[in-house]
């Protein structure tokens, strides 16, 4: 018990003192994590839009592949990625292995079905009462589809919370495609992971307790965020 005590006590000693391996740990992953959704962002959100707005052959095939893809194993990931940005692969050129590039490549792909299908979720609720007033109104499609995704932006909002969340603590695609490197690829999972092996639980304990205060700090903007628009309406 003595042992959890001095390391918690450490650790938030080590977050007060603003502790210069501590923040640069804490950088990268934010870097890294926030470029990745919002590159995820910018694609899955107009695919999950489309994908739910259009009718189409094999829809629902798509659907379930997206659903199915949820489940990928960032293992997975990292060694496919990791195959054609290596040496040998197709991109090796590009000296892109072992770089925070690899790392963001790996979680847009890991993040791109869930956000794409949580937009489809989201739009496909919205009540289609609103597609047909803003067609009768004399709205084209830009601005119909505009109407929908404000209606649906709360789970869209949602879907990126989520995204976020998902990247920031994997520790596989960083471990595997960024090679773990200090002051350059090193994010808080892999120092983590680093720091338990070496028997060191003080940075470790520290970086759980960041960790656990951005996801909360990002959720409960969300709320916030979600309320206030329902406080509107």
């Amino acid at each position: 018990m003595n042992f959890l005590t001095d390391s918690f006590l450490s650790a938030l000693l080590l977050i007060w003192t603003l502790d210069h391996n501590l923040l640069e740990i804490i950088s990268v992953s934010l870097k890294v994590s926030s470029i990745s959704t919002l590159i995820a962002g910018l694609a899955g959100v107009p695919s999950g839009f489309l994908i739910a707005f259009s009718e189409f052959r094999g829809k629902r095939l798509v659907i379930t592949i997206l659903n199915t893809l949820l489940a990928l194993p960032t293992v997975v990931i990292g060694l496919f990625v990791y195959t054609f940005i290596s040496r040998r692969g197709v991109f090796g050129t590009y000296d892109l292995l072992y770089t925070q590039k690899a790392i963001i490549i790996g979680q847009i792909i890991l993040i791109i079905p869930i956000v794409t299908t949580l937009t489809i979720s989201a739009v496909s609720r919205i009540d289609d009462r609103y597609r047909k007033t803003a067609l009768t109104l004399g709205a084209n499609i830009r601005q119909t589809a505009w109407v929908i995704i404000r209606e649906a932006r709360f789970g869209i909002t949602a879907a990126a919370v989520m995204a976020f969340g998902r990247v920031i603590a994997e520790v596989g695609i960083s471990m595997m495609l960024g090679g773990n490197a200090k002051g350059f690829t090193r994010t808080m999972t892999t120092a983590m992971a680093l720091e338990y092996d070496k028997g060191e639980f003080v940075l470790s304990v520290a970086l759980g307790l960041v960790l656990l205060s951005v996801s909360f700090a990002v959720n409960i903007f969300c709320n916030y965020f979600q309320g206030k628009g329902r406080g509107n309406h």
